[in-house]
C-alpha cells in the first residue's frame, strides 16, 4: 500500500484515496418568514440532499452528511445503476428517487431537494452545478470544479448567480476549512516569515488509480469502462494535476494570493496505465512581485509520499502537509498547528457545517468560489505548460478558452 507519510518520516499507512476504504440582511429575510417557508417544510427540519455521482467518495460524502444530523438524503443520481443502487441502499434513497444515465441529475433536480452534493467525475462539474442553481438549489461542489478554462469560467457564473438568488455554494477544499491552515495563512499575510520570493509545492503518492487502470485495460474502447474508469481519461478528470494535485497547488495560491504571471512545465507517463493521463508533472509558476513556485507531482512508485508547500521569506520558512504537521518557523517567533492526522475527513465534516450553517442562517457570500476557480485555473495554466514543454503565459491561456470536448458516443442518455 502506498501511504502519505507524515513530515517526520513516520508513515501512519495512510492512503488519501484509499482511504475511503478504511448574520446580515440574509439572516434577517430568513428570521421573518413564516416557518413552513424556509425550506417548503418546517423551519427546524432537516435539509433534503440531492447525491449526483454515486462513487466511492460521492457515497462516503453522502453518509457524512447524514452523519451530521442536519441533512437527509432524498435523491441519488449516477450514470450506472448498480452504484445508484449500492448508494440508495445505504444511504435510505427511495427508489422511486433514483436515477441513472447521463441526464439523471436532471431529474433529480426536479424533486424536492433543497440541495445537491455534486461528486461526479470532475468534466461535469460546471453542467451540473450550474442546472442546480438554475433550479434553485443550495450546491456543495467537490474539487475540481472544471477541467477546463470554459468550465472554470462557468462555475464562477454559476457562484454569482446563486447569490444574487440567495442560495449557498461551497466549493470542498478541506485545508481551507481547517484552523491550523487559515492560522497559517493570517499570519503569512500579517508578515510573519517577512517577504516571499520562492515556495515549493508537491503531490508525491503511488499508483492511485491503479484499480481503475484493471477496469480500463479489460477494453481500453468500451465507451462505458471508459467512464467507470474516468480517473484515467485527461478530459474526464483534467489530468492528475487539476484533479489531485491542486490540493498542494491550491495552498501554495492561498499564501502568494495572487494568480501566477506565466508557467513552465514538463512530465510525462512512465508506469504503463492504459488512459491518456500523466503520472508525473514539474512545473515552475511565476508569480507577480518575482515570487516563483516550483511545483512537482507523481502516480507512481513506493517509498516517500507527501502532500506539502512550503513558502520561504526573508524572515521564516511556513511548512504545511496534508497528513502532518502545519508550522511556522521565524527569527522572531513560531506557531505550531499541531498534527493533522486526519484532514482528509475532518476538513469535509467542517465544510458540510458550514454549508448547512450557511443555509440555515441566509449566508449567501459564497467566499470558496473565487479562490477555487484561481486555484484550477492555476492547475490549468501548469497543465498546459507540461503538455507543450514551454512557457505559456496566463493571458494566452484565458484568450485561449479552449474547451476539452468528451466523446459521449455509445452512452445512454
Amino acid at each position: 500500500m502506498n501511504t502519505i507519510k507524515n513530515n517526520d518520516g513516520k508513515g501512519k499507512g495512510v492512503n488519501r484515496r484509499r482511504f475511503l476504504a478504511g448574520a446580515g440582511a440574509s439572516a434577517i429575510s430568513l428570521a421573518i418568514l413564516e416557518p413552513k417557508t424556509v425550506f417548503g417544510s418546517e423551519a427546524n427540519s432537516k435539509i433534503k440532499l440531492g447525491l449526483i455521482g454515486c462513487g466511492g467518495r460521492g457515497t462516503w460524502i453522502a453518509k457524512l452528511f447524514k452523519d451530521h444530523g442536519g441533512y437527509q438524503v432524498t435523491a441519488a443520481a449516477d450514470y450506472f445503476k448498480d452504484r445508484v443502487d449500492a448508494a440508495g441502499d445505504e444511504l435510505g434513497v427511495p427508489a422511486a428517487n433514483r436515477f441513472t444515465g447521463l441526464s439523471g441529475y436532471k431529474k433529480l433536480l426536479e424533486t424536492d431537494v433543497d440541495a445537491i452534493a455534486v461528486e461526479s467525475p470532475p468534466y461535469f462539474h460546471p453542467e451540473h452545478a450550474a442546472a442546480g442553481v438554475a433550479a434553485g438549489k443550495h450546491v456543495y461542489l467537490a474539487k475540481p470544479i472544471a477541467v477546463d478554462v470554459p468550465g472554470c469560467m462557468t462555475i464562477e457564473e454559476s457562484g454569482a448567480k446563486a447569490t444574487k438568488k440567495n442560495r449557498c455554494f461551497l466549493v470542498d477544499f478541506q485545508t481551507r476549512a481547517h484552523k491550523a491552515y487559515q492560522e497559517a495563512v493570517k499570519r503569512v499575510k500579517e508578515g510573519m516569515i517577512g517577504k516571499m520570493a520562492i515556495g515549493e509545492a508537491t503531490y508525491q503518492c503511488g499508483p492511485t488509480w491503479a484499480h481503475m487502470n484493471e477496469i480500463l485495460k479489460k477494453n481500453p474502447n468500451d465507451p462505458e469502462l471508459k467512464l467507470r474508469a474516468w480517473g484515467m481519461d485527461r478530459v474526464l478528470s483534467g489530468d492528475v494535476i487539476t484533479e489531485q494535485n491542486i490540493h498542494a497547488i491550491d495552498v501554495a495560491s492561498w499564501f502568494v494570493g495572487e494568480q501566477p504571471l506565466k508557467a513552465y512545465g514538463t512530465g510525462g507517463e512512465i508506469r504503463g496505465f492504459a488512459g491518456s493521463c500523466w503520472d508525473h508533472f514539474a512545473v515552475i509558476f511565476f508569480y507577480p512581485n518575482d515570487i516563483t513556485i516550483s511545483f512537482n507531482s507523481k502516480q507512481y512508485g513506493f517509498g516517500y509520499d507527501d502532500i506539502l508547500c512550503r513558502m520561504y521569506g526573508t524572515k521564516g520558512t511556513v511548512d504545511t502537509h496534508y497528513f502532518g504537521t502545519v508550522t511556522i518557523r521565524s527569527r522572531d517567533e513560531s506557531y505550531n498547528g499541531g498534527r493533522l492526522n486526519n484532514l482528509y475527513t475532518n476538513g469535509v465534516v467542517n465544510n458540510i457545517a458550514t454549508f448547512h450553517d450557511d443555509i440555515k442562517n441566509g449566508n449567501y457570500s459564497n467566499p470558496t468560489v473565487k479562490p477555487s476557480v484561481r486555484s484550477n485555473l492555476t492547475t490549468i495554466l501548469g497543465r498546459t505548460a507540461a503538455y507543450k514543454n514551454s512557457e505559456v503565459t496566463w493571458d494566452e491561456m484565458i484568450k485561449a478558452n479552449r474547451k476539452l470536448e468528451y466523446d459521449m458516443s455509445g452512452l445512454k442518455v
